[in-house]
């Protein structure tokens, strides 16, 4: 126990520092213990944090690992996704490319009715196929131009045609789910001019 002095004010202090000795020293009903036992409880509770720091860094450890192999995993997916997305497309083309090549096997003078057929079946297989995909072409020949989905290449002077219809098409346009894949290529009607022939 330690000494009162004259002061009150060391006093107070003093009994707060031994309130805090009785308190650090007791177990929970408030009676002391000996310091032998009190360094057993300390020792009982650093092995037991040391245990739970132990399983937090294993946990954090198998985290670590799972998240790196999740990266791996998207990284192989996503190449694999870049290298064969095409893969199911492909594989509904090649059977047109044995068409033409069929076609082009029995092709001959006297069978050009046939290899036109052929032909035209392989392009009506192509345009299934495509559309299977998404892909559908656009009509461009007689309708009005739209610089959205058609291309000019020309105008053409025209009393027949009304003035911005499509009067020919050089190279069909195709729409990928909607979204323009590639602009049609077309002449453009335009109203003649005063004194031109």
């Amino acid at each position: 126990m330690m000494k009162k002095h004259d002061t009150e004010t060391n006093g107070v202090e003093h009994t707060e520092q031994q309130v805090e000795v009785t308190e650090g020293t007791g177990d929970e009903t408030g009676v002391a213990l000996d310091p032998a036992e009190r360094i057993r409880q300390l020792e009982e509770a650093l092995v037991a944090k040391e245990a739970e720091v132990a399983a937090n860094w294993d946990k954090y450890l198998r985290e670590r690992a799972d998240l790196e192999n999740y990266r791996r995993r998207v990284q192989k997916e996503k190449e694999d996704l870049m290298k064969y997305g095409n893969e199911c497309l492909l594989t509904d083309i090649l059977p047109v490319l044995d068409n033409m090549e069929r076609a082009l096997d029995h092709a001959s003078e006297e069978s050009l009715s046939a290899v036109i057929e052929g032909v035209n079946l392989t392009r009506s297989m192509l345009l299934s196929v495509l559309k299977k995909f998404g892909v559908e072409p656009i009509e461009a020949k007689g309708a009005t131009f739209d610089s959205a989905y058609h291309q000019a290449m020309c105008q053409v002077e025209s009393d027949d045609v009304a003035p911005n219809s499509i009067i020919e098409e050089y190279q069909k346009g195709y729409l990928l789910n909607d979204r323009l894949l590639r602009p049609a290529m077309v002449s453009v009607a335009a109203a003649k001019k005063n004194g031109s022939e």
